[in-house]
């Protein structure tokens, strides 16, 4: 008969330090499948707009802006009006892609970058595809939005 509680007692402790090695607070990455390398100009790059085509205010979007974007996107106060005025791309969902295939070396020791973007998503029902191009500035080790342009081939 003791054997069985404490075998019950040492299941229900197992069971209780297995759940707590669960980890719970994951961290959501950005792009498509939320697996890009978070120390990326791309990863800044999908996150900035991200927190731009998803959040509820510009602080997030903010935070990953050069001091010169910052002052541009503070200007328009909302992030409907950043995405009507600044970037001239308004979605009501979409989706953000970098262009991985022209990622030639390593950007560990860059000091800026650019990244294209390919977004895809819907406005009022209708599909519509475009692309931005980028440039990111490395500040105190941190990828920062400096630049949004249009591609200029379209």
């Amino acid at each position: 008969m003791k054997t069985s509680a404490f075998s019950k007692i040492l299941f229900l402790f197992f069971a209780v330090l297995a759940l707590q090695a669960c980890d719970t607070n994951k961290k959501k990455g950005a792009g498509k499948y939320g697996m890009m390398d978070t120390n990326t100009p791309d990863y800044a790059a999908v996150a900035f707009f991200e927190h731009i085509y998803r959040d509820k205010n510009l602080n997030n979007a903010l935070a990953m802006s050069t001091p010169r974007m910052a002052k541009i996107l503070k200007s328009y106060h909302t992030n409907r009006n950043v995405q009507r005025h600044v970037i001239d791309l308004t979605y009501d969902e979409v989706e953000i892609q970098p262009d991985t295939g022209n990622s030639v070396g390593r950007n560990e020791f860059a000091k800026s970058a650019v990244v294209t973007l390919f977004f895809t998503g819907t406005i009022h029902g209708d599909r519509v595809e475009d692309i931005r191009i980028v440039e990111m500035v490395r500040i105190d080790g941190k990828w920062l939005v400096d630049r949004v342009q249009a591609d200029k081939y379209l």
